[in-house]
């Protein structure tokens, strides 16, 4: 039986919850009321965005927790997909008046593509993207191509 191909939720490991909730409540992402003062929680439209003290996961996990992915050699960025290049433009500077940082202003891409990236207070990458390939549906999510055939 195969794995099924699901995210059912992502966890960011933050220096401080309360810091870090702030942040995303001032996108406007509302908070879910399943939160706690260690561990935040938002519904992305079916993706639990968690956040988690770094101190907190690493003693789950056994092991340190790196600080957040940005700066040379990030290992990974989160990424929200636009409509257009205008709400790229839009939600980057939505983003970096509640506190987060430009790392990279939008930009055409080699691809055909528009793109910015933001860090969050922690250092998390976020590429907010236009990409005219994919289209979104009405919820604002990514309509890949079907599979390729095998064979």
């Amino acid at each position: 039986m195969a794995v099924a191909p699901r995210i059912s939720l992502i966890t960011l490991a933050v220096a401080d919850v309360a810091v870090a909730t702030r942040f995303y409540q001032a996108l406007g992402w509302p908070l879910s009321s399943a939160s706690q003062p260690e561990a935040s929680f938002f519904d992305l439209g079916g993706l639990v965005l968690s956040l988690y003290g770094r101190a907190d996961l690493a003693r789950d996990l056994g092991q340190e927790v790196a600080s957040g992915a940005s700066g040379p050699g990030a290992a990974m960025s989160l990424a929200q997909n636009q409509p257009s290049r205008s709400e790229v433009e839009r939600v980057l500077a939505e983003a970096a008046a509640a506190g987060g940082a430009v790392i990279r202003p939008p930009h055409e891409t080699h691809w055909g593509g528009y793109v910015g990236y933001v860090a969050d207070p922690d250092g998390h990458v976020w590429e907010i993207a236009h990409n005219p390939f994919w289209p979104l549906d009405a919820e604002g999510r990514i309509v890949l191509p079907p599979p390729a055939p095998r064979g």
